[in-house]
């Protein structure tokens, strides 16, 4: 089997959550240039399938929070989300901000040297096919870059290990974390046996002993969702390698 990365944490330091968290609508392309204004050179985003197996940026499998109505994106056409409204949830400034395309946020992401931490986010029962797919599209904008772009290659991580096990089978060359709110007690075993180079959770669940216990094995650490500076500190102080956070207006790239 191939192996991923080496251990560690190899990317930017600040990421921005969702691509601008609480300064444009989540998971679209106003949110990546946001991220992009503040100087971030490192974004988070969800990915999921719709109904015809196209990998695009969201979070909720159900309409109602960032998409208005009722439906399901694995139950709806991409050129139809593509069409929704995904911007006036936040604010009306947003108004026809659409659901962008995997490909195209993975391309112009690429383009302009910014880093992706790509979620996996199945809707329930679509965990293996979601893995495969985002993998495969993953590599191949990843191959298909601009190799004078100074970028690191995308990381893969998710909350699903079937998911990510099939994202390791699918594109192995591609780093993968394993996500976790709370980091359970085999979680070596799981992040071993997915050849995992990082562990992200939540800052809430980690203690200066459980950071130690993560970096002793090798492998980068990234807490989310980090909004305070004061508690950011803290955590770098415990040995956390990155945090995601919603507030990039606080958070500059050589926070320190």
């Amino acid at each position: 089997m191939a192996t991923a990365a080496v251990r560690g944490w190899h990317y930017p330091r600040i990421v921005a959550h969702r691509g601008g968290g609480t300064l444009a609508p989540e998971n679209t392309m106003a949110g990546m240039r946001a991220a992009q204004a503040r100087g971030l050179r490192g974004v988070e985003f969800d990915v999921m399938l719709a109904a015809d197996e196209v990998p695009v940026l969201m979070h909720d499998p159900a309409f109602g929070r960032t998409l208005a109505g009722r439906g399901a994106v694995a139950l709806t056409p991409s050129s139809t989300l593509m069409r929704m409204d995904a911007g006036s949830w936040l604010d009306s400034v947003f108004a026809g901000e659409p659901v962008p395309l995997f490909a195209d946020a993975a391309h112009w992401l690429l383009a302009q040297g910014i880093w992706m931490n790509v979620e996996i986010k199945p809707a329930p029962g679509f965990e293996a096919v979601t893995g495969r797919i985002t993998a495969e599209q993953a590599a191949r904008a990843w191959q298909g870059r601009d190799a004078a772009v100074d970028v690191a290659a995308p990381l893969l991580s998710s909350f699903s290990e079937e998911a990510l096990r099939t994202a390791m089978a699918a594109a192995p060359a591609l780093a993968r974390a394993m996500l976790w709110s709370q980091v359970p007690g085999d979680w070596l075993a799981t992040a071993q046996r997915l050849d995992c180079t990082a562990i992200h959770t939540n800052h809430r669940n980690l203690s200066a002993r459980l950071c130690a216990e993560i970096k002793a094995e090798g492998f980068g650490l990234m807490a989310y969702t980090v909004n305070a500076p004061e508690r950011a500190r803290v955590l770098f102080d415990w040995g956390v390698d990155a945090i995601c956070t919603d507030r990039i207006d606080l958070f500059p790239a050589d926070f320190a």
